[in-house]
């Protein structure tokens, strides 16, 4: 080969690996960008919603929204705070009766969880987070020792945190600065509570169980946010597969009794869901994903018991026809942990808290046995 004709084909391949580097790069740079969330619109910022409900600063600088129900502090015997689930906020509606409320002199106490509604999204949320948030919430608002905490779908993981992280505490008071002893969750209620498939005290095959009764996509989705977090903005993005069900709209994963109370839900009247997601999805949906999903610094069975005396306990209340949160892997914790009473409602889903009578037998459940 002469010496031009080598030169050429040099040139050739030169180009040819330019045009190349240029295409990965670019598609690289494409993944990349779509990889990364959007910013935040937080509330109270320029040109983000306006803020409209009562806030707390916590000590990190963040804001946490609130709604207060139900009698006064100041009057109440009883004080519980709500912790909402996916896709919802502090003004979750639930079929307590003004009757219950006054008879056994409840305040209610309900917030929009980090990223959701009013909330500031937490760049680092994870499952402890969530417990310290609602410690902070409930000392900023001086609700006092003793309080109950109602966890609800994926709220409930923030329950388990609670369990784990804040069961007591010790305050400090400043005559003799002895230590005091308080009681801090006087008892909890997980509600068709969030199971994480990737908790060690499951066993293989009832956690393969479980897993393998959810819709492909949504066992996609999950292990995606378990193992790959960094790729979830893309894969909840993108366009070749299918990812969450629920944000799909795909009723699929609903039984028949949770099909019929959806048909009987009226139209939303005001902005409340649409407020739900307004500081992005990405803070509000995905970051809650992620955190329930992710990798735990405990399990279930890490837990001591927080009432060794017998004087709370925590409940666990499951649908029996829910196939969101198989009955299953709650039926089995509940047979491990000796501080947990287990409720199983036979024909009903998912929505049981939201059903006629079976919310009001959750309060009092909690509140007097």
């Amino acid at each position: 080969m002469q010496f031009h004709q080598f030169l050429e084909v040099y040139r050739k391949l030169a180009m040819i690996v330019k045009i190349a580097v240029a295409v990965v790069g670019g598609f690289l740079g494409w993944v990349y960008t779509r990889m990364q969330p959007p910013p935040p619109r937080v509330c109270g910022s320029p040109g983000g919603p306006p803020v409209t409900s009562p806030r707390v600063q916590l000590s990190d600088g963040r804001h946490l929204s609130y709604k207060e129900s139900g009698v006064s502090k100041d009057e109440a015997k009883y004080k519980i705070i709500l912790i909402h689930g996916f896709d919802s906020s502090k003004d979750l509606k639930l079929p307590v009766s003004q009757e219950l409320i006054e008879e056994l002199q409840i305040y209610l106490l309900s917030f929009d969880r980090a990223g959701y509604g009013e909330s500031d999204p937490h760049p680092k949320r994870s499952v402890k987070s969530e417990a310290f948030d609602v410690q902070e919430l409930a000392d900023k608002l001086q609700v006092g020792p003793k309080f109950y905490v109602i966890g609800f779908s994926m709220g409930a993981y923030a329950v388990w945190s609670c369990l784990k992280y804040i069961p007591h505490r010790h305050d400090v008071f400043s005559f003799d600065f002895s230590f005091v002893f308080f009681l801090l969750l006087s008892g909890v209620s997980l509600v068709v509570p969030f199971v994480n498939y990737w908790w060690p005290c499951l066993p293989a095959n009832l956690a393969k169980e479980g897993f393998e009764r959810l819709l492909v996509q949504d066992r996609w989705t999950f292990r995606v946010a378990h193992y790959a977090p960094w790729l979830f903005q893309w894969w909840m993005n993108q366009k070749l597969f299918p990812s969450l069900s629920i944000m799909a709209g795909n009723m699929d994963i609903f039984c028949q009794p949770d099909l019929e109370f959806l048909k009987k839900l009226p139209p939303n009247p005001d902005d409340t869901q649409e407020k739900v997601r307004q500081q992005g999805v990405y803070e509000s949906l995905y970051r809650d994903v992620m955190a329930g999903y992710g990798r735990w610094e405990f399990d279930p069975f890490d837990i001591s018991n927080p009432w060794p005396d017998n004087d709370g306990f925590a409940h666990i209340w499951q649908g029996y026809e829910d196939k969101i949160i198989p009955y299953k892997i709650n039926r089995f914790l509940s047979q491990k942990l000796p501080f947990i009473r287990y409720h199983e409602v036979p024909g009903k889903g998912h929505f049981l808290a939201f059903e006629d009578g079976a919310c009001e037998e959750i309060f009092r459940t909690l509140l007097v046995g």
